[in-house]
């Protein structure tokens, strides 16, 4: 079976995390990605930590599968070849904001009147509207204004950090402005008219929390307007150091020899866990709610210490077999740099490997998104201006 988007064409214009992993997410599904570079490259080529010189480590992954084309968006030459492009593809990705859209004729009236079908896939900071319209922003920044940074604290911690580093609004917006592209591409089949599919990086980081932004009536009324400070970061340090002393069922365990991770996520499950320790909890029906009565609360947070004291004798292997036989849902906790040694991750077909220009062979993410059960061949990244000659000449 070919791929589901096998003839679609999409040009990316984006840099960095958010658009090129949407195009990434494209091409997995069978789409042919030209990614279109400036002279100088995607400047992601060139963040640290590097792989090689002019081979930035983050880049790779991110741009797996694509072809590279040079072209100069701010001469009249570049502007018309990346018309020529425009009007043989489905899909326009960029990030550019609306002024140097406009510019390099990558708005919605210039593409449109370009080719009516074409969908476009925008990452903004902040959307079109309200007063930070056109504002730049990247991951962190949004993060912060989403409330997201301030979602995590550690005792100690002096100002907020990025959970892991990990760029969750850049991250969140890829995959969000991939699914309303997939959902444009199918209307614009059907109407022969294309749409503008714009997520925004605020938006992202509030989607992360969809689950947490939810405020009872009254509780908003009753929520501070004041930005975060210290006493406010040390307080969400507190309360989920907190919620880790007294909940045993949701959290990680130290053993002899490693952490393992616990799940307990209903009735059955918990009590399974409590058995296997010989224990009994009379909150074991709502965990999370912090009690009134300090005698409660204590005796929830030594029910949790004693089931910490009985895990740390024993190695990680045997309390998964222990845990896993009582139906209790667990895990082993893995470094970044061991998971690809995973039985499950090599099984699942998730470990990728190829002959990245530059790098030589290099292990990278497979694609991971399966359609009629069928693996996609994970492909390099491609080097700068590899495709511009075979891209353009194919437009003529």
């Amino acid at each position: 079976m070919s791929p589901p988007l096998a003839g679609v064409q999409v040009v990316e214009y984006a840099q960095y995390v958010a658009g090129p992993l949407c195009g990434v997410l494209l091409a997995d599904l069978g789409a042919e990605v030209i990614k279109v570079e400036p002279p100088a490259g995607d400047a992601y080529r060139y963040v640290m930590p590097a792989a090689a010189p002019g081979v930035g480590r983050y880049f790779v992954p991110l741009n797996r599968g694509k072809r590279s084309v040079v072209i100069d968006l701010k001469t009249e030459a570049g502007r018309r070849s990346s018309e020529r492009l425009l009007d043989s593809a489905d899909v326009v990705v960029h990030n550019f904001p609306s002024e140097r859209a406009r510019r390099f004729g990558l708005d919605w009236d210039a593409v449109h009147a370009i080719r009516a079908g074409l969908v476009v896939g925008l990452i903004s900071s902040y959307g079109p509207t309200g007063p930070l319209a056109g504002a730049p922003a990247y991951d962190l920044v949004a993060q912060a204004r989403a409330g997201l940074l301030t979602a995590h604290a550690s005792p100690g911690d002096r100002v907020p950090v990025r959970a892991g580093g990990i760029p969750m609004a850049d991250l969140t917006a890829g995959l969000l402005l991939a699914t309303g592209v997939l959902a444009a591409l199918v209307r614009a089949r059907d109407s022969g008219v294309g749409e503008l599919v714009e997520v925004s990086l605020l938006a992202a980081a509030l989607a992360v929390q969809l689950q947490d932004l939810f405020w009872l009536p009254g509780e908003a009324a009753a929520l501070e307007a004041r930005p975060a400070d210290r006493a406010r970061l040390e307080a969400r340090a507190s309360e989920i150091a907190g919620g880790v002393a007294m909940n045993p069922y949701y959290r990680c365990f130290e053993a002899s020899d490693g952490f393992i991770a616990v799940a307990c996520l209903n009735l059955v499950q918990r009590l399974a866990l409590l058995d296997v320790f010989g224990l009994e909890d009379d909150t074991v029906d709502a965990p999370d709610l912090v009690p009134d009565d300090p005698a409660v609360l204590a005796a929830k947070e030594g029910l949790t210490a004693e089931i910490e004291r009985a895990i740390e004798r024993r190695s990680t292997s045997e309390w998964l077999e222990l845990l896993e036989s009582a139906g209790v849902p667990c895990g082993v906790v893995q470094s970044r740099e061991t998971v690809y040694a995973d039985p499950q991750v090599v099984a699942s077909g998730l470990v990728g490997e190829v002959e990245q220009p530059g790098l030589g062979s290099v292990r990278l993410l497979a694609p991971f998104i399966r359609v009629g059960g069928e693996a996609v061949a994970v492909a390099a990244a491609p080097a700068l201006g590899a495709d511009t000659e075979s891209v353009l000449g194919e437009l003529g």
